[in-house]
């Protein structure tokens, strides 16, 4: 089996969000152009279209290249791009949304799995790295909803609006799903 991110708890919430969330877009804007970064397993893109997204209007990207032939196959009539982050983009979207890896570096855990799970030596880096770009992707009036854990620190926000869509608490640390605008 290649080295793709499979639904967890943080999944699960984004999901949940995008259930309650992608509804108010869609009335708003029967046809939003909607971005995911860091795509795994297409569990999210499977949410949008049984909410009745198009998927014509869907683009994923993955930076694994296992997960990138996986979603290839998987959503023929959704654009798949083959991308660290916004490296290969150069469109705006009404809503991107990430789950992002953001465990801080453990050298003992698989390379494969640690796209995945891992955001940097800090666990925060990659969360950082999107945040410069991602609003050079977003349309005026769009949104980002954006995963992050209490393991998360030293992120800057200050380029953004931001507002709490939900919260859950596990063992170990909190996950949060933000709402970001300009």
């Amino acid at each position: 089996m290649p080295e793709i991110y499979f639904p967890e708890e943080d999944s699960f919430l984004l999901s949940d969000v995008l259930k309650k969330e992608v509804p108010k877009i869609l009335k708003k804007n029967p046809n939003p152009k909607i971005l995911e970064i860091g795509s795994g397993s297409g569990f999210q893109v499977e949410t949008l279209l049984s909410l009745g997204v198009h998927p014509k209007h869907i683009t994923l990207t993955d930076i694994n290249p296992d997960a990138f032939k996986f979603l290839k196959e998987k959503f023929k009539h959704s654009k798949v791009i083959h991308s660290n982050l916004f490296d290969k983009l150069n469109k705006k979207y009404d809503l991107i949304f990430f789950n992002p890896p953001y465990l801080p570096e453990d050298a003992r855990e698989p390379k494969g799995s640690r796209l995945a799970t891992t955001g940097g030596k800090s666990g925060s880096e990659v969360v950082k790295e999107f945040l410069k770009d991602a609003k050079n992707h977003l349309n005026p009036d769009g949104k980002i909803f954006l995963l992050t854990s209490s393991l998360t620190s030293g992120i800057n926000w200050s380029k953004y609006n931001k507002k709490v869509l939900a919260k859950k608490k596990l063992f170990f640390e909190e996950l949060v799903v933000w709402e970001l605008s300009l």
